[in-house]
């Protein structure tokens, strides 16, 4: 009994160091297989360099290149048939939004990043913008003026490489990709009246996000030739004008007057319209046609304002971007103090006063300045070869005398003085065209 038991234990005790020998030897020789696929990875001879730029992917940097490649043979590899699907084994899907970058839909990661090690960060094949022009344009950033990201090869700044819920890749929509830098402009266009239509559409309508010849990376000039490009019946009614304003011709030239962005007044204007004109009209100026009173001292220094004046609406009168018309006017109003009649030379006027005003030689109701029921507008304008304009008695701006009746009215070199004087039924004048004459509605006075 007791000899079976030694024979059984000392059979354990061998079978024990059987296998204890056995597994050793495995371990031995399958520590020698992990060893030489290292070494025949990473040796003098072969991928010498691997590991050594400063960003490596995890798995070369610990020498564990079975993780992506799987061995057939003595140095031969099963092919990657997807790049991009043994990349989602270990890092989250890229292409679940409603755009994706091509290479990364196709599954080649590999076209931006290096799969074992690179001297860019993220493991990427270049840096900046270089990378992006493995396979776009160049001329995207060949402008003279380059924008700010693209220039410090911050393309990642508006567009995500990867995936994004927005068109062309970017990583907000529309104008909210601009306003994640243009703060100020964000800030300035909160609450405004009017906003620029391509403005309202998209930024990209003028500026290019990537780089142009002109400032701003706008695509033409953009005081005036940027405007034009849709403006075409201003560029039009412009070019083919005989007066035109002197605002164009200002460095400014439509910026003069409107704000590209948003306004709080009609048409872009950067101030209200008279206030608009006042920028210039605050001064003296000297034009093809002559001086320019300063027209903001001269409307603070005479108190009864014209219709259009009082409405601060300048343009009423004057086409703002050019006329055919002496002084930028919509209609013809003769720049002289006498004229043959014709009711065309009044054109202007009659846009708001009636033309019958100077057709009725006798009224009472037509206009007060009548002696009687004798029409006196009717005697000084209806003539047929001296009559009187407009200008000879009234100033189209303002004064200081009832009716727009000037002190003075230039004939030649002479301020002819016009001598007018109201009275409750009528008035007098004492012009220097000739002798005073008096005038009452109610008793008509006989002047010599």
């Amino acid at each position: 009994m007791c000899n079976k038991w030694v024979r059984r234990t000392s059979l354990f005790l061998c079978l024990s160091v059987f296998v204890f020998v056995l597994f050793l030897s495995l371990r031995k020789r399958l520590d020698a297989a992990y060893a030489g696929t290292k070494e025949s990875c990473i040796t003098d001879k072969c991928h010498s360099r691997m590991g050594k730029e400063k960003f490596v992917h995890g798995p070369a940097a610990v020498g564990d290149c079975s993780a992506c490649h799987k061995q057939e043979g003595k140095h031969k590899f099963a092919p990657i048939a997807n790049v991009g699907d043994l990349c989602y084994k270990c890092h989250d899907r890229l292409d679940t939004k409603k755009a994706v970058h091509k290479p990364v839909k196709e599954g080649k990661c590999t076209k931006c990043h290096d799969a074992h090690q690179s001297p860019y960060r993220f493991q990427l094949r270049a840096e900046g913008v270089n990378l992006c022009f493995m396979c776009h344009d160049k001329k995207l950033a060949s402008g003279k003026f380059v924008h700010g990201p693209v220039a410090v090869g911050g393309c990642t700044m508006c567009h995500n490489p990867h995936q994004t819920d927005y068109p062309r890749m970017l990583n907000a929509a529309g104008n909210e990709v601009c306003f994640t830098c243009h703060v100020d402009k964000a800030e300035a266009f909160k609450g405004k009246k009017f906003v620029h239509k391509p403005v309202q559409d998209k930024c990209v309508n003028c500026h290019s996000p990537h780089s142009g010849d002109f400032q701003y990376n706008l695509p033409a000039e953009a005081t005036q030739d940027l405007c034009f490009r849709c403006h075409k019946d201003k560029k039009e009614w412009i070019s083919k004008v005989k007066v035109k304003h002197g605002g164009l011709t200002t460095e400014r030239k439509c910026l003069a007057c409107h704000d590209p962005h948003v306004s709080d007044y009609a048409k872009q204007l950067i101030k209200a319209p008279m206030d608009t004109c006042m920028t210039c009209h605050d001064k003296q100026l000297d034009t093809p046609d002559g001086k320019i009173m300063n027209m903001k001292s001269y409307l603070e220094n005479n108190k009864d304002h014209h219709g259009p004046i009082k409405q601060k609406d300048c343009s009423a009168c004057h086409n703002t971007h050019g006329s055919d018309n002496f002084r930028i006017l919509r209609k013809y109003f003769p720049p002289v103090f006498y004229a043959p009649f014709d009711p065309k030379n009044y054109d202007l006027c009659f846009n708001c006063h009636e033309k019958t005003l100077v057709l009725e030689p006798r009224t009472t109701t037509l206009t007060g300045f009548r002696n009687g029921d004798q029409n006196l507008h009717f005697l000084h304008v209806n003539k047929a070869v001296k009559g009187r304009t407009c200008r000879a008695c009234h100033d189209a701006h303002a004064t200081n005398n009832p009716k727009h009746i000037r002190d003075s009215v230039p004939f030649g070199a002479w301020p002819l003085p016009v001598g007018f004087h109201k009275t409750a039924q009528g008035g007098s004048c004492l012009p220097g065209c000739h002798q005073k004459f008096e005038y009452n509605r109610t008793n008509p006075v006989k002047n010599r």
